[in-house]
């Protein structure tokens, strides 16, 4: 028996990294899984690797900044494996500039990319959620939420403005049974690249000495995506390796 027998999960940025991390574990305890990324071969990939663990599994292509696609994307979602009982909005970006610099076409990406597609995410599966009684949602936010970074003034801001979404929306349903919770790891090694020279003043910045790993993170949204998640009401967990302690 896995812990997520029998449920449906959408998780976005899937094709890679933490989104990948989330993806097979839950298709390992049990669920079914609508892959969602913007690189399409490598969602399908992921999908592929699900079936394989005996799961049903969608890979989509879609540009969650799009809301027009997203709201494609997740009706095709959810012909094709039923409607979802845990979404993770783990898409996301990071580029570097100091604002001074900053253009404006980089800070509105960084918004849609970061914040605006979990709004599209979370407001097309909600329906669902509700008319069944039934939900988690689990955002991948930051640690920089908290602490802010030089030259991620845009990835804070909209990192943070996922925290906020979490808590209010949090107090919106969580009479509805769907439970609203907010992940912030700290730097991971993954395929998310950054300047080295960034990377490398992060990494020491942290008390573990060194950037986290992808199954060090992946079971908290297991945890959140389990019936024993009820309690967590707009909670923020996090796993960086020291790099702010609340």
């Amino acid at each position: 028996m896995g812990k997520l027998d029998g449920r449906v999960a959408i998780v976005t940025g899937a094709a890679t990294g933490l989104g990948r991390g989330i993806a097979m574990l839950y298709a390992a305890e049990g669920a079914d899984v609508a892959v969602l990324d913007r690189n399409g071969p490598g969602a399908e990939a992921v999908a592929k690797a699900i079936r394989a663990l005996g799961r049903r599994s969608f890979p989509v292509q879609v540009d969650v900044s799009d809301e027009a696609s997203v709201k494609i994307a997740i009706a095709a979602a959810i012909e094709a494996l039923g409607p979802p009982d845990i979404l993770v909005n783990n898409a996301g970006i990071a580029t570097v500039s100091l604002l001074e610099d900053m253009q404006t076409a980089m800070w509105d990406e960084m918004i849609r990319v970061n914040l605006s597609s979990v709004f599209f995410c979370t407001r097309a599966v909600l329906p669902h959620m509700r008319a069944r009684q039934y939900g988690r949602i689990i955002n991948i936010s930051s640690q920089l939420a908290h602490k802010g970074g030089e030259g991620m003034a845009h990835y804070a801001a909209a990192k943070a403005g996922v925290l906020g979404l979490t808590r209010s929306l949090a107090y919106e349903v969580t009479r509805d049974n769907i439970a609203v919770n907010a992940i912030c790891p700290g730097p991971l090694l993954t395929d998310m690249r950054l300047p080295p020279e960034w990377a490398a003043k992060k990494q020491n910045e942290l008390v573990i000495g060194r950037q986290g790993r992808v199954e060090e993170v992946a079971p908290t949204a297991l945890l959140l995506a389990t019936e024993e998640a009820a309690f967590y009401v707009g909670a923020t967990f996090n796993p960086n390796g020291g790099d702010i302690m609340i």
